[in-house]
Parts: structure tokens; sequence; C-alpha cells
């Protein structure tokens, strides 16, 4: 199982809403990272300055963004959810995020 961190980066005035948001993730977007191997997902928000630090386990990276590819309410969430970062460089949030280097695990 590969273990994926990654850091995104939330606009200071949208904090809040973005909350909200995933207080009520939409159950077809839940349903589809379930379907594609998307186990274990966390999203961890420092309120100081925006950081998003998110994590989640998967069979294989590769895979399981190509299984989201195709999905239609994928491309919808990440349009819902790309006004909330800076710096995606026009990217949509699942292609723009900073894959962080895991240097450290204990079983």
């Amino acid at each position: 199982m590969q273990r994926v961190c990654f850091r995104l980066q939330v606009r200071k005035e949208m904090m809040d809403e973005y909350v909200v948001r995933h207080a009520s993730v939409w159950p077809e977007m839940l349903n589809a990272l379930s379907e594609t191997g998307w186990h274990n997902y966390s999203l961890h928000l420092d309120r100081s300055d925006g950081t998003l630090i998110g994590y989640f386990e998967t069979p294989s990276l590769k895979d399981a963004k190509a299984g989201m590819e195709k999905r239609e309410i994928n491309a919808k969430w990440q349009a819902d959810m790309a006004p909330f970062f800076v710096a995606l460089d026009g990217k949509r949030p699942d292609e723009g995020f900073l894959q962080l280097e895991e240097v450290f695990y204990l079983k």
C-alpha cells in the first residue's frame, strides 16, 4: 500500500467555507474516491496560514488518479474546489498538489 502525503495552500479568506464544504462532501464523490483506491484519506488545515496537508493510502497513486480522471463527479468537485487554492498554475487541485517525500514510517 502506497502512503501519499501532499500539501496545498487554501486562501486565508476562504478557510471557513473550505471546512464547511468538507463537512458534507458529496456522496458521489466519496463513493468515487473509495471505488478508485483512495483509502484512509484525511485533510489537516493550519488555520494560521492556510496550509493544507492531505494523507491517503492507495495500492497505486497512478491508478487512483487515473480512476478519478474518468469520473464526471471528480471534474465537478475539482472545479468547485479550485477557487479555494492559491498557486495551482492553472491545474486542478488534484493535479496541482505538492506530493511530500516520506522520510520515516513507524509500523
